[in-house]
Parts: structure tokens; C-alpha cells; sequence
């Protein structure tokens, strides 16, 4: 009798496993996904365990051999591969959230309606702000700090503009930074008139009132982080590459990761500060599942719409005036040297063309001989010249942000001219000779959204349908090149192809599900795509 209930229990369980499926922890159907593996392929369905794709492809070949407790009918709805913002500042995201918010503000009277409001509501100590465009004002002129000297004469004031390289500050900010008449700063400049103080500072005398800021606290800046997360992740973002990022705030993000409460996956740039340099250098390379540390962002020049950028001839619009290098330029190789032999990655803001063309020589110079580095010029807004051949070495990417096009294409012309325009903004040309650009937003100097950023890139318009034939047009990217410079190639960029990118097996299960097919959807409709829900290891946020 052992014997028959013995057998009879060997057949059942035999049976069992031929017709038994793998349990797995979520299961998604009835998908329209777009995988971004490497023939760009579609699939129907997808298997997470562990909080990684463990299967990938049709509804019968995933249900026939998988199960789950949790399964999601996509009903249709189109899904991606979580979206990676390769440049941006997600902590001065949240930081922001603190202070004044000047974006879109069309005139410097409504700049100053937005401080008072704020300042008669926080009663802060110090008053800082961000986000104002003389290029958005009727009086494209730079402003003074008159205004701001009488309202505030006591409490000091800085408020920086949009893109970060230019800052106003009152009297009171001055005299605490020990600014004056005389004070000179190399890599950038004081703005006077009739030799006196404009308030109006440019790229790095900044330094000199940032580093009289009020510290955030921990729990600020804890709770910046967590605002930006919040911000990001409704967006469809699941990585973001901070570009700029020192060792206590790195270390921050590091202990809420690994206490579960950032989900975020964070590739985080260090800034180019002695103290920073001086510990990972020597430290060498620091992964985790969401937080990677192997780079170094160095700013070799200002910005365009401030005129800080360094460009080989004058301005169009400012006749004798370059834009300079905020680094000197024997500092700036014997910086990539070191950063080179400790195997970090080097990535340097670059916007005007001769901080391009110097930038791209140094890195051709120092990669020699090397392979799979992967050295990236964040911006690369204008090229002139042959500068575009230098991007045909592997070693090198663009990293690149397509709403500055469609932002700066109002007045950009008037900077550089007819001429260099044509080889600003080329989003085409550097994706021809360098066969990947990543993708990245530079929030919070534009919006955060990732579909405002796709529409830039393949339109190459604004909200309000202009240019009616798209701003150089010919440099725009097609709809599978901007998924992929959002996706796998902003991956690759951060050494992280082969964990995250595309819906594959064996990599993080991040993906979102979209209320509309960004491939087919009418171009018109792409910035209003919204995010349904996004997931991070499986698991919605």
C-alpha cells in the first residue's frame, strides 16, 4: 500500500512540474511596448521576478510558462522603458522647491512682485532665486539692483538666472561676499556701470555670494530630494544623471536608497571641487543598484544666453566680447590627465565654439590610445569649423539637451550670427558622427518633462507650433533616435547598457505606461503625453 501511495505521489508531482509554471512576481499583458533592445522590436507581454525581466514577448509565450499574483492588463496602452534624464540637477530640483521660482516671469517687474510675495510670506533671512530670461523681457537688458538696494537693504538678495552662469544680487549680498569695485575674478566678470556695481555677476564670481548661502539642513535637503523624486517620477523618470553633485549630498543619496526611500536611480556627477576630487579619485568607482558615482563635471565655459560662453569670435551682438573659460586652460588638462588615470569619466560643459574645440582637442589628446571611455561634452550647443570630425573618436559623446534648441532659438542667432548658427543646436550632425547622443533635459534651467524634450528633438518647435517648418529643422532627430537617446543611449552614456535601457531580460524591470503611442501619435500632441504609471523594479511608484 506504501508502495502504490508512493508511486501515485511521484506521478503527481512529475506531472505537476511538466505542466507547472514558474511563479514570478508581476506579469504585464496586452502591452503595445516598445523594447529598444537592438532591432527596436515591440512585444505584448513581460515576466519581473526579483525586480528584474525575466521573460519578454508574446501574451501566449509569457502566460504559457509563467504565473504571478500580480498581472496588469495594459489594455493596449503603449509602454517604454523607464526614461533617463542623462543631464540634469535633480537635487537643486528639489533645493529649488525652497526659494523663489522666477521661471517665466516676462519682465523684471514681475520678478520683483514674485520676491516680495514670497519674502512677506517666509520672512527669510536671505533671499534667493532662480529661473529669470532678460531674453524673455521687452528690455532685453540686464538688470541692476536699485530696486532691490531700497526694498532690501538689510537683507541680502541673489537671484540667478534661468541657465545658472549669471546672478543679480543686492548691496547687501555684495558687502557680505566682499564684493567691490575692485574685487577682480578670472573666468568671468563683475558688471559695472560708469564704474559702479550693476549687482549683476557673471559664471564664476557667483562663487564668491554662493558661498555665503544658508546651508540647507539635513532635513531640507532630505526633503528636496524626495520633492524631486516625487516631480520625476510622475514624469516617466526613473535615472537621472545629477551633473554636479558633491560627497555629503552623494553620501545622502546613498543612505535614502539604501534605507528604501529614494527610489530614484541616481548616476551622480562629482563636482569639480579640491575636497570632492581629493576622495573619489583616490576612492575609485562606487556602484550600487541605483546609485553610480565614476564621473567628474567640469565647466570649461558661461552660457550663450548670458554671453559667458567662450566662442573664437566676438559676439554678434556685443562687438570685442568672447565669453571666456572658467577654467584656465593648463588646469584643464593636467585635470583630465588625473581624472583619466584614477578611470573616472570626464564630462565637461561646452557651449561656445572655442570652448568646444579646446575641449574636444584636450579629450582627444589624453584618450590616445584608450578605448570604452566614454568622455562626454555636455551641451556642444556650437560647433564651427571641422570641431564636428572630433566626434567620430569612440571615446567621445555629446550629451546633449534638445529644449535648449527650441528656448534659446528666439535670440540665438542674434549671439552668434548666420553663419555659426547653422552649426548650433546640431543635434543631427553630432548623432551622424559620433552614432549615439544622450539625452537630457538640464532641469531646472528647462521644464522637467521628458516629452517636452522628445518634442524638442523631433519638432523642433515650441508649444505654439513655431517655426511653422521647425528651427533647423535638418538637425531635428527622428522619433526612434530620441526614444533611444532617452533610453539605452543615455544608458550607455553612464556605463549602464547592460543593466537598464530597454525591456530585456536580466535587466531592471523599469518601464511606464503612457496614455498615448509616442511613436504614432500626431507630433502636435507628443508634449502632452501623459504618464499613466511608472515602475521601478517592477514595483509602481
Amino acid at each position: 500500500m506504501k508502495t502504490t501511495y508512493l508511486s501515485l505521489a511521484l506521478l503527481m508531482l512529475f506531472s505537476s512540474c511538466q505542466k507547472g509554471k514558474m511563479e514570478v512576481d508581476h506579469i504585464v499583458v496586452n502591452a503595445n511596448a516598445y523594447t529598444v533592445n537592438a532591432n527596436f522590436e515591440k512585444a505584448e507581454a513581460f515576466a519581473i521576478k526579483d525586480g528584474k525581466f525575466v521573460a519578454v514577448g508574446t501574451n501566449l509565450e509569457v502566460q504559457d510558462k509563467y504565473e504571478a499574483d500580480a498581472i496588469t492588463d495594459a489594455k493596449g496602452e503603449t509602454i517604454v522603458p523607464g526614461l533617463i534624464d542623462a543631464h540634469c540637477h535633480f537635487y537643486n530640483l528639489g533645493l529649488n522647491q525652497l526659494n523663489v521660482n522666477l521661471v517665466g516671469m516676462k519682465s523684471f517687474d514681475d520678478v520683483m512682485k514674485r520676491v516680495i510675495t514670497f519674502q512677506n510670506k517666509r520672512k527669510t533671512n536671505f533671499i534667493i532665486g532662480r529661473g529669470w530670461d532678460q531674453n524673455d523681457w521687452e528690455d532685453k537688458t540686464y538688470p541692476d539692483k536699485g530696486l532691490l538696494d531700497k526694498l532690501y537693504p538689510e537683507t541680502p538678495v541673489a537671484l540667478t538666472r534661468i541657465d545658472g552662469h549669471a546672478m543679480l544680487c543686492n548691496q547687501a549680498a555684495l558687502d557680505l561676499a566682499g564684493i567691490t569695485e575692485e574685487t577682480n575674478v578670472s573666468g568671468g566678470e563683475i558688471k559695472k556701470q560708469e564704474g559702479k556695481l550693476t549687482g549683476v555677476l557673471i559664471d564664476n564670481p557667483m562663487e564668491l555670494v554662493q558661498a555665503i548661502f544658508p546651508k540647507p539642513t539635513k532635513n531640507q535637503q532630505i526633503d528636496a530630494l524626495i520633492e524631486a523624486q516625487e516631480i520625476c517620477t510622475k514624469l516617466g523618470l526613473t535615472t537621472v544623471s545629477d551633473a554636479g553633485l558633491d560627497r555629503q549630498v552623494i553620501e545622502l543619496i546613498d543612505s535614502l536608497q539604501q534605507a528604501n526611500v529614494l527610489k530614484m536611480r541616481v548616476y551622480a556627477m562629482v563636482s569639480n571641487k579640491k575636497e570632492n576630487l581629493d576622495y573619489y579619485l583616490k576612492k575609485g568607482k562606487i556602484k550600487t543598484e541605483r546609485l553610480n558615482v565614476q564621473s567628474v563635471k567640469v565647466y570649461a565655459d558661461g552660457a550663450l544666453g548670458s554671453r559667458g560662453a567662450a566662442l573664437k569670435a566676438p559676439y554678434s551682438d556685443e562687438h570685442e566680447h568672447y565669453g571666456a573659460m572658467v577654467i584656465p586652460t593648463k588646469d584643464y588638462e593636467v585635470l583630465a590627465t588625473r581624472i583619466e588615470a584614477a578611470n573616472y569619466q570626464m564630462n565637461t560643459h561646452a557651449i561656445g565654439d572655442s570652448a568646444n574645440k579646446f575641449v574636444l582637442q584636450t579629450y582627444d589628446k589624453v584618450l590616445k590610445n584608450k578605448t570604452n571611455k566614454r568622455w562626454r561634452v555636455e551641451h556642444a550647443q556650437v560647433i564651427t569649423d571641422n570641431d564636428f570630425e572630433y566626434f567620430k573618436n569612440e571615446n567621445i559623446i555629446p550629451s546633449i539637451q534638445p529644449t535648449h534648441a527650441t528656448s534659446d532659438m528666439y535670440w540665438a542667432e542674434d549671439r552668434v550670427g548666420e553663419g555659426r548658427i547653422k552649426g548650433a543646436y546640431a543635434y543631427k550632425t553630432l548623432l551622424k558622427k559620433s552614432g549615439k547622443v544622450a539625452l537630457g533635459t538640464d532641469f531646472p534651467v528647462e521644464k522637467v518633462s521628458p516629452f517636452l524634450t522628445f518634442y524638442a528633438a523631433v519638432a523642433r518647435k515650441d508649444l505654439k507650433n513655431f517655426p511653422k517648418n521647425g528651427f533647423q529643422k535638418e538637425n531635428g532627430l527622428s522619433r526612434e533616435e530620441t526614444l533611444k537617446g532617452m533610453t539605452i543611449w543615455a544608458a550607455y552614456s553612464n556605463f549602464e547598457e547592460q543593466e537598464k535601457g530597454s525591456i530585456e531580460v536580466g535587466k531592471y524591470a523599469d518601464f511606464i505606461i503612457l496614455d498615448k503611442d509616442i511613436m504614432e501619435v500626431p507630433e502636435r500632441q507628443l508634449p502632452f503625453i501623459r504618464v499613466k504609471q511608472t515602475f521601478i523594479d517592477g514595483v509602481a511608484q
